[in-house]
């Protein structure tokens, strides 16, 4: 499939370190379904590639363990009838599958105070409803 498949900024993956197979795509069909190979995997080397900065790498790495086979991750798409439109599918997927697994952690949450004003407010309202409730339950309001 021509054309770069980016990730993020200037970063994409090079066409030659990807990896496509098909295959036939199961579920129902009819006329040419047993005769196309529609179901598309794209997989990508990713302990081995030079196209990522290695901070990008290692942070993918360590975050896509669990779907590493040897280093090597697969994306499968079969959604489309189109062999075409399934490699599509299957490229912008793992561009983003890679773009979410280099991004950069969080900032960590910078603990703040309460205000006072909100604080006094929420103890305001619950004496408010405190004394409501006790108002229900007085027996002498015949």
């Amino acid at each position: 499939m021509p054309g770069p498949h980016v990730i993020r900024g200037s970063v994409s993956l090079p066409e030659a370190e990807l990896l496509w197979r098909f295959s036939r795509s199961s579920g129902p069909g009819g006329q040419h379904v047993n005769t196309s190979d529609s179901k598309v995997e794209l997989s990508f080397d990713l302990a081995k590639t030079e196209a990522l900065p290695e901070v990008w790498k290692q942070r993918a790495l360590e975050r896509l363990a669990g779907r590493l086979v040897d280093g090597v991750v697969t994306v499968r798409s079969s959604e489309h009838r189109s062999q075409w439109r399934n490699r599509e599918s299957a490229a912008v997927r793992l561009a983003a599958l890679l773009a979410e697994a280099t991004a950069p952690p969080p900032k960590p949450r910078k603990q703040t105070r309460i205000p006072r004003g909100i604080n006094e407010r929420r103890l305001r309202e619950k004496k408010q409803r405190s004394e409501t409730k006790r108002g229900r339950s007085e027996r002498n309001w015949n």
